[in-house]
């Protein structure tokens, strides 16, 4: 039986990985059947915890039972997105016990503490809160029903379970975690809690560190100090207090600079998304160095091992028979949504990720003309397939959605899937020979979906940013789409310059290698596998955060 009165990492911690760590996030991706994720930030959070347990870390996950998800991605009569919240029911999560309460918007919260055992999905161990208990009234309970409600007063709300009450559990627990590690700043009001527990700036900094992954000031959140502390995210400190404490004058509060500000160490999660942090952080005052440690994703959870296998044997008939057969299998998932059923022996190319306007989804589809005549080509043919979710209220992102749906009736070799998350995920990484990727560069942080892609014998084909910079070895391992001078383009030459690019590679070296010379596919598809998981595996992520971040 558990004692969470008294909580310690219930397996033999490795002694280099001694050192007590909470780590704070959002939403955890973890497997499918915990719906607390919407993309990105929850693969790499879960991916995390996953390499904690194979590390044996002592390292728990802080996080949130979101009621109702993120959303559930169903479709309209005609196809387009329908957002749809159901309530989700967790068997497998453990009832602590634990019930505690914060102050949000002068009224106090009831909090309760659920558990993910390390056991039950091989993570590390994992708590998440919910304030959808009977002792508050209906508003409090709705605070974690919605994974980033769109309502501004909800959202705090949702920050400040995630940062006091987290800090606060970890009190209820005494675990006393040597560090408290933030990542992304939506748990940042937890240092309003450790100021008090530990009685001064220079205390608390000793103990937190921070990971930052947004590449743009825009990206970073601000909210006006009175609305703060009135939502009483400052737990008690006056709003002159927390100026004072955090340097910033003016009328908002920027909770990536806050949390910049009482941090000892930071980081980027890409090479490119350091220099990037660094550059738009470098006027600030008061805040640590920002290093970079690249985000990476878990073997374990999702390498296709016989592919691997093949490729170790050298066997490569059983390699190609096995890649067809991942195709083939998945094709079925595809049929069985859209109605489309696709070919195995095709050059199947998958764009899916969260729909967002600089990863520019429907970017390939821009010119209508070429892009017919690329889906019509019968000499060397093509296949498509989209997926990912918007979020519900970016009418922009949900419009290229529902375009591209539209699109898809016109042809029997393109369709566009729902419901992508972590189980539909493997399977198009399963299904592509081609993970395209396309944002506008510099604006994606690291981006890890390509990662997984490579691990189960696809071939990334991107724009060069994020992690692909470390990665990339045109027509080695991946191809790319060469970085002229963006700062001298406006946002619509970039496009364009992109489309061309992307045209001339898909058609001049992508489709002649698929088609004409097996061999030299294969040897692109293995060497992008094995330099995956050379670099990119996330059990050497979670050994820097140890050895970079943690240590003194």
């Amino acid at each position: 039986m558990t004692d969470f009165k008294n909580f310690q990492v219930p397996y033999e911690v490795a002694p280099e990985y001694s050192s007590k760590t909470a780590y704070f996030s959002m939403e955890f991706a973890i497997h499918q059947p915990l719906k607390i994720y919407s993309g990105g930030l929850g693969f790499l959070s879960g991916s995390h915890l996953r390499s904690a347990y194979e590390l044996r870390q002592n390292l728990i996950g802080i996080g949130i039972l979101w009621k109702y998800g993120y959303y559930d991605q169903g479709r309209n009569q005609d196809q387009t997105l329908k957002p749809e919240w159901y309530e989700k029911i967790y068997s497998f999560l453990i009832d602590t016990g634990l019930k505690f309460q914060i102050t949000v918007h002068d009224v106090p919260v009831w909090i309760k503490a659920y558990y993910l055992a390390p056991e039950t999905f091989d993570s590390a161990p994992l708590f998440l809160l919910s304030t959808d208990v009977p002792e508050n009234d209906y508003l409090s309970q709705t605070i974690t029903h919605k994974l980033y409600d769109a309502d501004t007063a909800a959202k705090i709300a949702q920050c400040q379970v995630l940062g006091l009450g987290g800090a606060k559990l970890l009190d209820e627990l005494n675990f006393n975690p040597d560090i408290y590690h933030l990542n992304e700043a939506h748990g940042v009001s937890a240092v309003f809690h450790l100021l008090r527990k530990f009685g001064s700036k220079e205390e608390v900094k000793k103990r937190l560190v921070f990971t930052t992954h947004t590449p743009e000031e825009a990206g970073n959140e601000n909210h006006d100090y009175y609305l703060l502390n009135k939502m009483s995210f400052f737990n008690g400190y006056s709003i002159e207090e927390v100026k004072s404490l955090t340097g910033m004058n003016g009328d908002n509060f920027n909770h990536s600079l806050a949390a910049l500000r009482f941090a000892r160490k930071a980081n980027g999660v890409s090479r490119l998304h350091g220099q990037v942090s660094r550059e738009m952080w470098k006027n600030q005052a008061d805040i640590p160095e920002i290093t970079h440690i690249t985000n990476s994703q878990n073997y374990q959870y999702w390498a296709d091992k016989q592919l691997y296998r093949h490729e170790e044997t050298a066997d490569q008939e059983a390699f190609d028979d096995r890649k067809r057969f991942l195709k083939k299998r998945a094709f079925e998932i595809v049929a069985d949504q859209t109605g489309q059923l696709l070919d195995p022996d095709i050059l199947t190319i998958v764009w899916a990720r969260r729909f967002a306007a600089y990863k520019r989804a429907e970017l390939i589809t821009r010119d209508l003309k070429r892009f017919d005549q690329l889906m019509k080509n019968k000499e060397r043919p093509i296949q498509i397939i989209w997926a990912g979710k918007p979020y519900p209220l970016d009418y922009g992102a949900v419009s290229v959605f529902n375009q591209l749906v539209h699109l898809s009736k016109n042809y029997p070799n393109m369709a566009v899937c729902v419901g992508y998350e972590l189980t539909l995920s493997k399977q198009l990484k399963q299904a592509s020979d081609i993970w395209l990727n396309n944002p506008r560069v510099p604006r994606e942080a690291s981006g890890t979906s390509g990662m997984t892609a490579a691990m189960n014998g696809s071939v990334n084909f991107s724009t060069y940013d994020g992690w692909i910079c470390e990665f990339a070895q045109h027509g080695e391992n991946s191809f790319i789409v060469p970085s002229p001078d963006y700062a001298s383009m406006n946002v619509q030459e970039q496009d364009e310059y992109d489309l061309n690019k992307l045209y001339e590679i898909l058609e001049n070296e992508i489709l002649p290698t698929y088609y004409e010379d097996k061999n030299r596919w294969r040897q692109i598809v293995q060497k992008g596998m094995k330099d995956v998981v050379g670099f990119f595996e996330s059990n050497r992520m979670a050994r820097e955060y140890y050895e970079l971040m943690y240590k003194e």
